[in-house]
């Protein structure tokens, strides 16, 4: 994955384009190297899933 399309996705959850990303096992630490260098990161919550596949939302209030 590559750094432009992850923020288009992230860019998407936040505007409220999507609901929710699934992200694969194989794909998690590159999408979450980039999710975690944003300004808002706390407002993702990634929901673990079988196999290490990740679901991600986007949270109107911060998580603490």
């Amino acid at each position: 994955m590559n750094e432009e399309y992850v923020n288009e996705i992230l860019d998407k959850l936040m505007k409220g384009e999507l609901t929710e990303y699934y992200v694969k096992n194989e794909d998690f630490l590159s999408f979450r190297q980039i999710i975690v260098n944003r300004e808002d990161f706390k407002h993702f919550r990634g929901i673990a899933k079988r196999g290490g596949d990740v679901l991600y939302r986007y949270l109107s209030e911060p998580r603490s």
